[in-house]
């Protein structure tokens, strides 16, 4: 039961981590493109392209934060374990608990300032004039995300390798 609940929270969490980042990115770069050939080709200056990549790279941080998890490629204690073998679960164990402080902080943080924001009628992107919320509220997504993910892959590691 457990099992099948975590693959479903896996494959659906990949689904959203996946589009949403290709979908963010290709948008990012399509808009970038656009201004730099209207630049140089033409007297047209898409002013509001420089906003929507650096929201796109504020998106795609945090939700990149949760992919890495499950490629289990975020930053961690790599060289001791590799020195001192013995450490290696205990290490492991510390990083798991330090990801679960930070998405735990994340989800506090992140939806107290998105509700700060959304109350702040005011707080919208200097360009586009999208309210900034919509922004901020990646911000405790992304913590539940990276702390489900978290417990996945401890639950992994501490079962070991599982087959199918």
């Amino acid at each position: 039961m457990v099992k099948k609940a975590f693959k479903f929270v896996d494959k659906t969490f990949a689904f959203v981590e996946d589009w949403s980042l290709f979908v963010a990115v290709a948008i990012a770069l399509m808009s970038a493109m656009a201004n730099v050939i209207l630049r140089k080709t033409t007297d047209i200056n898409l002013y509001w392209s420089d906003e929507v990549v650096r929201k796109v790279i504020f998106f795609s941080t945090y939700i990149g934060c949760s992919a890495a998890i499950r490629k289990r490629a975020l930053i961690r204690i790599d060289a001791v374990p590799q020195i001192i073998p013995v450490l290696k679960k205990p290490l492991t164990l510390f990083s798991h608990l330090a990801v679960l402080i930070f998405a735990t902080t994340m989800i506090w943080l992140g939806f107290h300032l998105t509700q700060s924001v959304y109350h702040d009628e005011y707080a919208r992107t200097a360009t586009l004039q999208i309210p900034e919320w919509y922004f901020y509220a990646v911000l405790p997504m992304m913590g539940v995300m990276m702390f489900l993910r978290t417990l996945i892959v401890m639950v992994e590691d501490w079962r070991g390798p599982q087959k199918d």
